[in-house]
Parts: C-alpha cells; structure tokens; sequence
C-alpha cells in the first residue's frame, strides 16, 4: 500500500496535466465557434492562377465550408464558372493544397495536404472529379478534411486543375502524390467567414437540385 502523501502528489500532477490538455485543445476553438453555435464555416474566393499560360481556362467562384461540431462531417458546397462551354466537357481535379500562399499564383500553395504522410488519394483534401455542365461545377459533398482543431485546413488552399484525377491509379510515383491532374488553374486560401454566404448559397444550390429532378 502506497504511503497516503505519494497519492496525493501524483493525483495533483494528473489534474494539472488534464487541465494543460482541455486549454490546449480550447486554444483550437475560434470565438466564432461559440458565436454560430458550435458551428465553423469557411470561404474560399477562387480566381485564376497568375502564373496560367495562355489558353488555358480562367476560372471564378468560391469554395464554401461548414462543419457543425469537430465530430461533424465537413460539407463542401463547389461553385466554378469559366470552362469551356462547346464540346465534351473534361472532369477536372479539385483538391486542398498545403499552404494558403498565393504569392507565385497557384504554384507556391505546395503539395497536396497530406497531415498523415500517406498516398493519394487518401489525402483528407483530395476530393475528385467534377463534371462541368455549361461551363460551370456546382457540387455539394463531405470530407474527410476539418475545420477543428490542429489539422484544420483554415489557411490553406483549394486547388482546381487542368486535368482528370486518376485517383492513384496511374501507376507512377505522380498518381500517388498528385493523381497527375495538371497544371493548377485557379486556387483560394481558406478562411474563416460567417454563415451568411453559406446559407445563401446552400438555397441556391437546393433550388437548382431540385429543377434537375
């Protein structure tokens, strides 16, 4: 039997680490967590690439987030313009990036997000193709990505490129790093916002869905 004295030292120590670990997992948490009822939202102003070589589509539109709770799925709403319009239109790649850095256009936002170092296309940001139709992608899906905690992708970047994303599956070391889908189009850096754009846009979104039924 332990003297009464030691207990209590090692008691005090597990408190004190406990309650080390609950303020560092609340630094995480914006105020605008407790502002939107533990909800986080999240925008992304997409423009053309400046460093895009001519004939080359220049693309607009915004990426936007919302995820209810760290625990919650990520909701993802997509909205480009500016593909062509005429011919067979070609699925493009969509995918986060490491840094928010659009100091050399698209090219300076690094490598794909890859916080667990594994291959493509098992990234938390690879989030695949998209079809568009008359010239425009508007898609609503879940991630694996987050906007909580240390692995948040606040500040980072979406990416959207040239090509189709052969989803690890073109038997080069460039499918399992990048899919091999080109040269990057247009890009944003991600950041916090308020519900506002987000619940506008998601009306929007339902309204089309439900013209195509």
């Amino acid at each position: 039997m332990r003297p009464y004295g030691v207990v209590s030292v090692l008691e005090t120590a597990l408190l004190v680490l406990l309650a080390a670990c609950q303020q560092c997992t609340s630094t995480f948490l914006p105020p605008e967590f407790s502002q939107h009822n533990g909800t986080l939202y999240a925008t992304c102003l997409l423009k053309p690439s400046t460093a895009l070589p001519e004939g080359l589509p220049k693309l607009c539109g915004e990426v936007l987030f919302k995820q209810d709770q760290a625990q919650g799925k990520l909701q993802i709403l997509l909205r480009f313009h500016g593909f062509p319009k005429d011919g067979h239109p070609e699925p493009r790649a969509v995918h986060i990036h490491q840094y928010g850095d659009l100091s050399q256009g698209c090219d300076s936002t690094g490598g794909h997000y890859n916080p667990f170092g594994v291959h493509h296309p098992d990234h938390p940001g690879d989030f695949g193709n998209f079809v568009p139709q008359q010239g425009k992608v508007h898609a609503l899906i879940d991630s694996e990505a987050t906007l909580f905690g240390g692995l948040s992708v606040f500040g980072r970047a979406v990416v959207v490129h040239e090509k189709i994303d052969d989803l690890g599956l073109g038997g080069d070391t460039g499918s399992l790093l990048h899919g091999n889908a080109g040269r990057r189009l247009a890009c944003c850096t991600i950041g916090i916002s308020s519900p506002r754009l987000w619940d506008i846009k998601y009306k929007q979104y339902q309204r089309q869905s439900v013209l195509f039924i």
